[in-house]
């Protein structure tokens, strides 16, 4: 256990709900016990405003630990912790030029007279690290070349178009919707905005998330930021996110549904997806989807998690996840 982390968290929920520090101590510990959810899961899905109803809807970090377990064979995981396995496996779903650039000087130079500016990844690093959008006309090409070989920024791609109306939410970052997929089923989607001109969207750089309706496809929810500010409109564009239509959202879905068969060993999947002018395509993804994002506070009607929609899914495709729920 992070005690420090510990300490402080209590400290916070203490000043917000007025509540004794032994009492919120003891329920972390029993909730911890009873649903698997750390000091972090505790704060971040409020739980200690829920009834014992409640907190077993909540997908924690254990819960969801235990998921990923089952459903998705480790032996696998490479697909998706190497962006250049990843890139050749979902070629398809990508559209877009990419390049492997270690020990290939001259295709380099080659795809530069193509993409003078592109999109550098580091090819085992997530969260958005080390992403760089580089404008090679202001560089020495060798010289560039080196400084990727040295940053481990191995595979550049072309830079990603995204349709005009996610673009006017936040031109300086492609928008993604994360399509989180579950026994090749759709279980949950999010769009993730960046914000302050960054170039990533990621929701742990200051980007913001909303979640999207499934059937829809329709923003129902203010989207927030990590620090739990809520925002209808866009802080830096003013563009209004709440209500937002996410276009081509069937195609988005049944692209998603169609990429998760490649990798069948992997039944629980995060995929990163771009809505392009005429078509949408596949950024990245991951084989570790993120808890954290489920049910946020300001994104449920009531104090539900999202544990009994994924299980409904689990249990109509015959699959066996009973909750630890005592």
């Amino acid at each position: 256990m992070d005690y420090k982390k510990f300490w402080k968290t209590l400290k916070k929920i203490h000043f917000a709900t007025g509540k004794k520090r032994f009492s919120l101590t003891a329920d972390i510990i029993l909730c911890g016990l009873k649903y698997q959810a750390g000091c972090t899961d505790y704060a971040l899905f409020e739980m200690y405003d829920m009834t014992k109803e409640e907190r077993k809807t909540v997908l924690t970090r254990g819960k969801n630990n235990d998921l990923i377990k089952k459903l998705n064979n480790p032996q696998y995981n490479h697909i998706f912790h190497n962006k250049n396995e990843f890139n050749k496996k979902f070629t398809k779903y990508l559209n877009r030029e990419w390049f492997f650039i270690n020990n290939n000087e001259e295709q380099f130079y080659h795809f530069l007279e193509r993409h003078p500016i592109f999109i550098a990844k580091p090819i085992d690093l997530e969260c958005g690290k080390g992403i760089e959008k580089i404008n090679s006309t202001n560089h020495n090409k060798h010289e560039l070349y080196q400084n990727l070989q040295e940053n481990n920024q191995l595979l550049i791609e072309e830079v990603a178009i995204q349709c005009k109306s996610i673009n006017d939410l936040h031109p300086y970052s492609i928008n993604t919707i994360r399509i989180v997929t579950l026994n090749q089923k759709v279980a949950a989607a999010f769009i993730r905005i960046g914000d302050h001109q960054n170039i990533v969207d990621n929701f742990n750089h200051d980007g913001l998330l909303a979640p999207i309706n499934i059937e829809t496809g329709v923003i129902d929810f203010p989207a927030v930021k990590k620090d739990g500010s809520t925002y209808t409109h866009h802080p830096l564009t003013a563009k209004k996110i709440l209500g937002f239509q996410i276009p081509c959202w069937e195609e988005a879905k049944k692209m998603c549904i169609e990429a998760s068969k490649v990798a069948k060993e992997i039944d629980y999947i995060g995929f990163d997806v771009c809505i392009g002018p005429e078509k949408c395509f596949l950024i990245e993804a991951n084989e570790f989807p993120g808890h954290d994002l489920y049910a946020l506070p300001g994104h449920r009607n009531k104090k539900e998690g999202i544990l009994p929609h994924f299980e409904k899914i689990l249990n109509s495709n015959h699959t066996n996840f009973i909750s630890k729920n005592p």
